[in-house]
């Protein structure tokens, strides 16, 4: 194999590989064994045909394409290796020249991992993140926890008002024929959660236990199911059960109640220490985002867009793992919504970009400060991993492996430079 490098403009990079006859030849048999048994030649049994004969009956190119893709596993890697390149994208593989033969030619262009210009990051001045622990949050703290226990009551009584919770029938209709998923039976819906389009649930205030009414609604244009978007709808509904939402009062009884403490005042002291070590552990890492983000303000880099679309995809990767841990796959998630694979990316795509743009600003501090894990932080890192995993911490050592332990000890230096840089800046 022998290799040639170009520097492209804008962070990109040609590899040309050269592998020899000899070699390309060994690919084609390897490609020849790999599929030998598809081919049926007469005068031989199924798999028994001699590579030659197959390649007189078929064309030589029959296996280029396995033996080109046998040759790229066995060259790529040494290649890009030798080339002493940071890449940091998939390369995109250009065949120059696949014969019997002769060299098989190939090129790999690949992104390769910017220079950073650091600008302004020491003593850097941002506003300083609010922990102040206000009234009102007390207050949302205690109506959360008596949301948490609160009670439902059947109403016989009266009808629909904002707020109940009441069970339906509905059945829907658009240009007067039934749709698919436009049909439920003792279907529970609250009346002003907006889980129903248009003003569908706004139209049920008012109505009785077992009146049937019509409901007038539009689809949104973006809706889903194109078929049905932006068109007028009726649905027949029935309520068949109404329920309120009872919550318990605010006072002593209560106190005692959901908590350690005997009397309100006891507990809502409680509840303001920890809403007020809440809010400062949020405060910090606002604040080492505000100073992350102007340190990257500050700096120049140009990123290649392989990069860019490299960390897309690993962020859709990550995310339909997070869908499937739910039971949902990325399919049916995207049909859901109405979206598609080449609109979920586009979305995510600002995102990838500030991820990048925020690791290599990092490094470029942890290179300009000479930053490095200490080991003590890499054992406590371990420690941790080790009781999450239930884990001896040799174990984790050992299932991390060398480039594993070298990704945490950068990892772990990119937090230091967080801190650094928090250290440095001027909160105001």
């Amino acid at each position: 194999m022998s290799l040639q490098v170009e520097k492209l403009e804008k962070n990109m990079a040609k590899l040309t590989v050269e592998v020899s006859a000899e070699e390309f030849d060994k690919a084609l048999t390897a490609a020849y064994n790999k599929n030998k048994g598809r081919f049926n030649i007469p005068g031989f049994r199924k798999g028994k045909a001699p590579q030659a004969m197959v390649e007189k009956m078929y064309g030589s190119g029959i296996l280029y394409e396995d033996a080109v893709n046998e040759a790229l596993d066995a060259t790529y890697g040494s290649a890009a290796e030798e080339s002493g390149l940071d890449i940091v994208s998939r390369p995109e593989i250009d065949i120059v020249q696949v014969e019997k033969g002769k060299t098989l030619i190939y090129t790999a262009t690949v992104a390769v991992k910017p220079e950073v210009t650091l600008g302004e990051y020491k003593g850097i001045e941002v506003t300083k993140a609010s922990a102040e622990v206000t009234e009102e949050d007390i207050e949302a703290e205690l109506k959360r926890v008596q949301e948490q226990n609160s009670r439902l009551i059947t109403v016989e009584d009266r009808s629909v008002e904002d707020g109940d919770q009441t069970v339906i029938d509905f059945e829907g209709f658009v240009d007067g024929k039934t749709f698919e998923g436009g049909k439920g039976e003792d279907y529970p819906l609250t009346i002003g959660s907006h889980s129903f389009i248009d003003t569908f649930e706004e139209q049920l205030i008012g109505k009785n236990i077992g009146e049937e009414c019509d409901v007038n609604v539009t689809f949104p244009n973006e809706y889903h199911a194109t078929e049905l978007a932006g068109k007028p709808a009726l649905f027949k509904v029935t309520v068949k059960e109404i329920k309120r939402k009872e919550l318990p009062e605010l006072n002593d009884e209560f106190a005692s109640e959901v908590s350690e403490f005997e009397t309100l005042e006891e507990y809502k002291k409680d509840i303001s220490e920890k809403v007020a070590l809440r809010k400062e552990k949020a405060a910090a890492t606002e604040n080492e985002d505000r100073v992350v983000e102007k340190v990257v303000e500050n700096a120049t880099m140009e990123i290649p867009e392989p990069m860019i679309d490299s960390q897309v995809n690993n962020m859709v990767n990550d995310y339909a793992r997070r869908m499937q841990s739910q039971g949902l796959s990325l399919d049916q998630y995207m049909k859901f919504t109405g979206m598609t694979l080449e609109s979920l990316k586009e979305q995510m795509k600002p995102q990838a970009l500030k991820r990048i743009q925020t690791r290599l600003v990092l490094e470029a501090v942890v290179k300009a400060e000479n930053i490095t894990a200490s080991d003590e932080a890499v054992e406590k890192e371990i420690a941790g991993m080790a009781e999450t995993y239930k884990m001896e911490a040799s174990l984790v050592r050992e299932s991390l492996g060398e480039n594993g332990l070298q990704q945490m000890k950068e990892d772990l230096a990119v937090q230091e430079a967080v801190d650094f840089l928090v250290a440095e800046a001027k909160l105001v």
